[in-house]
């Protein structure tokens, strides 16, 4: 697990999936480097998405992929056996690896955590990046708990680690030898500088080649070049957030004529001061003509 993984959007029109422009950004991201994809994630709107077609968006997202890349399905649920259920169809449809989201809302103990990703772990075999992001599930994932899921199960190979605190990813790194890439772009540079192998990205929807070269980089020892890229993107990285995601991205993307199209409730359209900064940040990095 080594590079860029963007976590893509799930594009709608009129309240369904358009699949055609799935294919399109699909294509567009690989062909521009990315290591992988990573489909219904939070970006790509998996809370509001039916069973149906969370698991049809993986079947067709392996299908335009067509082996050229990775392709990481977002496969976590707060209840295990629907976790095992949707991780099962996953492998089945050719998907090359889980990203597994800490149970949400029922903030399970560290036992509890260790019981529900070993069950899947050893029911489905494929290779699983967990995901540590604390801020939208209500609990987290410890470095303790990081370090006995890799060690009892050896197909629980990457975190993908969203807590902000960095001495968190030093911990992880230095109690064990699991992958650690970052869940937020703008703490990418900085969690490959303390061993971090990549990133699962938001802002790389649209910037992919960007992240890709800061990434490479960083990766290969050139800091002052992947500071270079980090400085020239920051802004638009922290305004990834400026609302709820994937709120801004799926507005960049609209701005860009990417195929992103509409929000489904209860996330709505963003406002318009966020909208205003974020054009011009997208003005002055040269994305949009004013």
């Amino acid at each position: 697990m080594e590079g860029v993984f963007p976590a893509i959007v799930t594009p709608f029109k009129n309240n369904s999936v358009d699949y055609e422009g799935l294919k399109r950004n699909i294509d567009f991201l690989i062909e521009n480097g990315v290591s992988g994809i990573v489909a219904v994630g939070t970006t790509g709107e998996s809370p509001t998405l039916s069973y149906e077609e969370h698991n049809k968006i993986i079947e067709k997202t392996v299908e335009f992929v067509d082996g050229r890349v990775e392709v990481i399905a977002g496969t976590g649920s707060n209840s295990t056996r629907e976790a095992i259920e949707l991780s099962k169809f996953a492998k089945d449809v050719g998907a090359d690896a889980l990203l597994l989201v800490a149970p949400y809302y029922n903030r399970p103990t560290q036992e509890g955590l260790k019981r529900h990703f070993v069950k899947i772990a050893e029911t489905v075999d494929l290779p699983i990046v967990l995901y540590n992001i604390p801020s939208r599930t209500g609990v987290d994932i410890s470095p303790e708990t990081v370090k006995f899921l890799h060690e009892e199960c050896s197909n629980i190979v990457a975190i993908k680690e969203a807590n902000p605190n960095l001495s968190r990813v030093s911990e992880i790194i230095s109690s064990c030898d699991i992958d650690v890439l970052s869940g937020n772009d703008e703490l990418t540079l900085p969690i490959i500088a303390l061993g971090g192998k990549g990133v699962i990205s938001v802002l790389s929807n649209i910037l992919p080649r960007e992240f890709v070269d800061m990434v490479n980089y960083a990766l290969e020892g050139n800091f002052s070049k992947a500071r270079e890229i980090h400085y020239k993107l920051y802004n638009l990285m922290k305004l990834m957030t400026v609302e709820t995601n994937p709120i801004p991205i799926k507005t960049a993307m609209n701005m860009l004529g990417m195929p992103a199209g509409e929000l489904r409730l209860p996330l709505c359209e963003m406002s318009q001061e966020n909208r205003l900064k974020l054009k011009k940040a997208l003005e002055d990095i040269g994305l949009l003509k004013d």
